[in-house]
């Protein structure tokens, strides 16, 4: 069998990590594990997506024998929301992808994927942020009497799965409270992936995306409510995903400085499609 040379073009296929970059950005994600991913833009033109927001008709009504219900007007407000790309691109020189010292091809891969994630969760995070619902407990520090007042501006007839983000700060004191059960000590699975715990029917997720007021004296902490209704598609989720274009990676090389540029993008956008399930939670710092 003839002698065969490993070349740069074979450890840098664009095809083959724009699959790897594609699984390791959906394990990475923090803020938006739980949110739709809508892909009815793919191949579509246009970038300004129109999202709807229905306001609930109110309840059903007893109607005599023979007389007709009348009918009553559904009511939505809508947002508009641009599509737009995010991209991050690495240089690599012949001699470290060729030097054996590490993987910086597999490195590359985690990074960039670890790029496009934390972008896509600031994204989440600042569409979170502009629910209306709202709890000011600015007075004290994150807990659980807190987290309840927090939760009962829902105005819910039956208590439903949430998730609170939180920011690393605030862990230490969730910690110490009593009534903090942590992912190891309870008797079924967390539903959000990374979540920490759980705590007043919330799993606890942590971010550094979650910010602080204006004021700089406490955390806007958003609560979400879980998808409940199992028989229809029709639940629309707090946060909805629109994907224009999955990953995409190129390469272009440069032959006088023997270097190749990898470069990842991402076009998409992240919207609040559901501002009734979301409360923002302010909490003193």
């Amino acid at each position: 069998m003839a002698n065969q040379t490993t070349m740069i073009a074979d450890l840098i296929n664009p095809q083959v990590m724009a699959d790897m970059i594609s699984a390791k950005v959906a394990s990475k994600i923090v803020v938006a594990p739980f949110a739709k991913v809508d892909t009815t833009l793919v191949g579509i033109p246009g970038n300004t997506i129109t999202v709807p927001q229905y306001a609930y008709i109110g309840d059903a009504e007893d109607i005599a024998e023979g007389i007709a219900a009348e009918t009553v007007k559904l009511a939505t407000s809508t947002t508009d929301v641009t599509v737009k790309k995010a991209m991050k691109a690495v240089e690599l020189t012949d001699e470290a992808v060729l030097s054996g010292y590490g993987n910086p091809v597999g490195e590359t891969n985690n990074q960039l994927a670890k790029a496009i994630a934390s972008k896509v969760d600031v994204d989440a995070m600042e569409a979170l942020q502009t629910a209306q619902l709202a709890f000011d407990g600015i007075g004290s520090k994150i807990g659980y009497a807190g987290i309840v007042d927090a939760i009962d501006v829902f105005e819910e007839e039956f208590n439903s799965d949430k998730v609170i983000f939180v920011h690393p700060a605030q862990v230490g004191t969730l910690r110490k409270d009593a009534d903090f059960l942590a992912a190891d000590k309870l008797a079924e699975a967390v539903r959000v992936t990374g979540a920490i715990g759980k705590i007043c029917n919330c799993e606890v997720v942590v971010s550094k995306k979650v910010p602080l007021n204006a004021e700089g004296t406490g955390y806007i902490c958003p609560i979400v409510k879980l998808n409940e209704d199992g028989e229809t598609e029709d639940d629309t989720a707090a946060l909805t995903i629109y994907m224009k274009r999955d990953v995409n990676v190129e390469t272009e090389r440069h032959t006088l400085s023997r270097t190749t540029d990898i470069s990842v993008d991402e076009i998409y956008t992240v919207a609040l499609s559901n501002a009734s399930k979301v409360v923002l939670a302010t909490f003193k710092k």
